[in-house]
Protein backbone atom coordinates (compact mmCIF):
# COMPACT_ATOMS: atom_id res chain seq x y z
CA UNK A 1 0.00 0.00 0.00
CA UNK A 2 1.33 3.42 -0.95
CA UNK A 3 1.38 5.91 1.95
CA UNK A 4 -0.67 9.09 1.53
CA UNK A 5 1.14 12.03 -0.04
CA UNK A 6 1.94 15.08 2.01
CA UNK A 7 1.01 18.30 0.29
CA UNK A 8 3.16 21.14 1.55
CA UNK A 9 6.89 21.59 1.96
CA UNK A 10 6.35 22.39 5.66
CA UNK A 11 4.49 19.07 6.15
CA UNK A 12 7.23 17.16 4.35
CA UNK A 13 10.04 18.76 6.34
CA UNK A 14 8.27 18.11 9.65
CA UNK A 15 7.57 14.50 8.64
CA UNK A 16 11.14 13.77 7.59
CA UNK A 17 12.48 15.00 10.95
CA UNK A 18 9.82 12.92 12.74
CA UNK A 19 10.92 9.86 10.76
CA UNK A 20 14.57 10.55 11.62
CA UNK A 21 13.67 10.74 15.33
CA UNK A 22 11.69 7.50 15.00
CA UNK A 23 14.75 5.79 13.52
CA UNK A 24 16.64 6.34 16.78
CA UNK A 25 14.02 4.40 18.74
CA UNK A 26 12.93 1.82 16.15
CA UNK A 27 15.66 -0.62 15.07
CA UNK A 28 13.51 -1.71 12.12
CA UNK A 29 13.10 1.80 10.68
CA UNK A 30 15.12 2.00 7.44
CA UNK A 31 16.72 5.36 8.19
CA UNK A 32 18.42 3.94 11.31
CA UNK A 33 21.29 2.73 9.11
CA UNK A 34 22.20 5.40 6.57
CA UNK A 35 25.28 5.41 4.36
CA UNK A 36 27.86 8.06 5.29
CA UNK A 37 30.27 9.19 2.58
CA UNK A 38 33.46 11.07 3.37
CA UNK A 39 36.62 11.71 1.36
CA UNK A 40 40.24 10.74 1.87
CA UNK A 41 43.36 11.05 -0.30
CA UNK A 42 42.21 8.08 -2.39
CA UNK A 43 38.71 9.45 -3.07
CA UNK A 44 35.22 8.82 -1.76
CA UNK A 45 34.78 6.43 1.14
CA UNK A 46 31.30 5.24 2.15
CA UNK A 47 30.03 3.04 4.94
CA UNK A 48 26.86 2.26 6.87
CA UNK A 49 26.51 3.96 10.26
CA UNK A 50 23.88 3.71 12.99
CA UNK A 51 21.80 6.75 13.86
CA UNK A 52 21.95 7.23 17.64
CA UNK A 53 20.29 10.59 18.28
CA UNK A 54 18.47 13.39 16.44
CA UNK A 55 18.05 17.00 17.47
CA UNK A 56 15.60 18.48 14.95
CA UNK A 57 15.84 21.98 16.44
CA UNK A 58 19.63 22.03 16.09
CA UNK A 59 19.42 20.03 12.83
CA UNK A 60 22.02 17.61 14.18
CA UNK A 61 22.34 13.83 13.92
CA UNK A 62 24.63 11.79 16.18
CA UNK A 63 26.47 8.55 15.49
CA UNK A 64 29.02 6.63 17.55
CA UNK A 65 32.44 5.65 16.27
CA UNK A 66 35.84 4.43 17.32
CA UNK A 67 38.18 7.45 17.37
CA UNK A 68 40.76 5.34 15.49
CA UNK A 69 38.38 4.46 12.63
CA UNK A 70 39.02 5.57 9.06
CA UNK A 71 36.00 7.89 9.10
CA UNK A 72 37.16 9.58 12.31
CA UNK A 73 40.66 10.01 10.88
CA UNK A 74 39.31 11.41 7.59
CA UNK A 75 37.12 13.93 9.40
CA UNK A 76 39.88 14.93 11.83
CA UNK A 77 42.38 15.39 8.98
CA UNK A 78 39.99 17.67 7.08
CA UNK A 79 39.80 21.39 7.68
CA UNK A 80 37.22 22.46 10.28
CA UNK A 81 33.78 22.11 8.83
CA UNK A 82 34.52 18.87 6.97
CA UNK A 83 31.64 17.96 4.69
CA UNK A 84 30.08 14.56 4.26
CA UNK A 85 26.91 13.14 2.77
CA UNK A 86 24.36 10.84 4.38
CA UNK A 87 22.07 8.80 2.13
CA UNK A 88 18.90 7.13 3.43
CA UNK A 89 16.16 5.15 1.70
CA UNK A 90 12.78 4.19 3.16
CA UNK A 91 10.92 1.61 1.08
CA UNK A 92 7.83 2.05 3.27
CA UNK A 93 7.63 5.78 2.51
CA UNK A 94 9.18 5.70 -0.94
CA UNK A 95 11.49 8.47 0.27
CA UNK A 96 15.19 9.00 -0.28
CA UNK A 97 17.13 11.58 1.72
CA UNK A 98 20.52 12.97 0.83
CA UNK A 99 21.80 15.12 3.64
CA UNK A 100 24.80 17.38 3.16
CA UNK A 101 26.40 17.61 6.61
CA UNK A 102 29.29 19.23 8.42
CA UNK A 103 31.01 16.55 10.48
CA UNK A 104 32.92 16.68 13.75
CA UNK A 105 34.39 13.98 15.96
CA UNK A 106 34.11 14.47 19.71
CA UNK A 107 36.27 12.37 22.04
CA UNK A 108 35.63 14.23 25.31
CA UNK A 109 33.10 16.50 26.93
CA UNK A 110 29.61 16.27 28.34
CA UNK A 111 27.99 14.86 25.20
CA UNK A 112 30.55 12.04 24.91
CA UNK A 113 30.29 11.21 28.61
CA UNK A 114 26.49 11.21 28.46
CA UNK A 115 26.39 9.00 25.35
CA UNK A 116 28.89 6.56 26.89
CA UNK A 117 26.84 6.34 30.10
CA UNK A 118 23.83 5.16 28.05
CA UNK A 119 25.89 2.76 25.94
CA UNK A 120 28.36 1.21 28.38
CA UNK A 121 26.03 -1.44 29.80
CA UNK A 122 24.92 -2.69 26.39
CA UNK A 123 26.62 -5.30 24.17
CA UNK A 124 27.37 -2.51 21.67
CA UNK A 125 29.90 -1.03 24.12
CA UNK A 126 32.30 -3.85 23.20
CA UNK A 127 32.79 -2.26 19.78
CA UNK A 128 34.62 0.65 21.39
CA UNK A 129 36.67 -1.28 23.95
CA UNK A 130 38.97 -3.18 21.60
CA UNK A 131 42.68 -2.46 21.96
CA UNK A 132 42.92 -2.88 18.18
CA UNK A 133 41.74 -0.18 15.76
CA UNK A 134 38.89 -1.03 13.37
CA UNK A 135 40.15 -2.91 10.33
CA UNK A 136 43.15 -4.44 12.13
CA UNK A 137 44.16 -7.98 11.26
CA UNK A 138 43.32 -10.47 13.96
CA UNK A 139 46.23 -12.90 13.82
CA UNK A 140 46.32 -13.80 17.49
CA UNK A 141 43.77 -14.02 20.26
CA UNK A 142 42.33 -10.59 20.96
CA UNK A 143 44.07 -8.72 23.77
CA UNK A 144 42.13 -7.73 26.86
CA UNK A 145 39.46 -5.07 26.54
CA UNK A 146 40.35 -1.52 27.43
CA UNK A 147 38.55 1.54 28.76
CA UNK A 148 36.29 3.81 26.72
CA UNK A 149 39.23 5.92 25.51
CA UNK A 150 38.46 5.09 21.86
CA UNK A 151 34.75 5.91 22.03
CA UNK A 152 33.78 9.03 20.08
CA UNK A 153 30.63 10.80 19.04
CA UNK A 154 30.31 11.76 15.40
CA UNK A 155 28.12 14.86 15.09
CA UNK A 156 26.58 15.67 11.72
CA UNK A 157 25.22 19.19 11.42
CA UNK A 158 22.68 19.11 8.58
CA UNK A 159 23.28 21.89 6.04
CA UNK A 160 20.80 20.72 3.43
CA UNK A 161 18.28 17.96 2.85
CA UNK A 162 17.51 16.71 -0.64
CA UNK A 163 14.20 14.83 -0.38
CA UNK A 164 13.00 12.57 -3.18
CA UNK A 165 9.63 10.82 -3.18
CA UNK A 166 9.08 7.95 -5.61
CA UNK A 167 5.32 7.61 -6.00
CA UNK A 168 2.87 5.97 -8.41
CA UNK A 169 1.23 9.36 -9.02
CA UNK A 170 4.56 10.92 -9.98
CA UNK A 171 7.91 11.53 -8.36
CA UNK A 172 8.58 14.72 -6.40
CA UNK A 173 11.73 16.30 -5.08
CA UNK A 174 12.44 19.17 -2.70
CA UNK A 175 15.43 20.82 -1.07
CA UNK A 176 15.53 22.20 2.47
CA UNK A 177 18.49 24.41 3.41
CA UNK A 178 19.47 27.86 4.71
CA UNK A 179 17.84 29.36 1.61
CA UNK A 180 14.48 27.87 2.62
CA UNK A 181 12.35 25.07 1.22
CA UNK A 182 11.68 24.69 -2.49
CA UNK A 183 10.48 22.18 -5.03
CA UNK A 184 13.12 21.01 -7.53
CA UNK A 185 13.03 18.75 -10.55
CA UNK A 186 13.20 15.03 -9.65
Amino acid sequence: MTPPRLGSLDEIEAALWQQLALAVRDKQQAWRTPVLATVDAEGADARTVILRDVDANARTLLFYTDARSAKAQQISASPPGAFGTLVMWSPALGWQLRLRVVLSVETSGLRVTSCWARLKLTPAAQDYLSPLPPGSAVDTPAPARESREHFAVLAASVQSVDWLELHAQGHRRARFDAGGARWITP
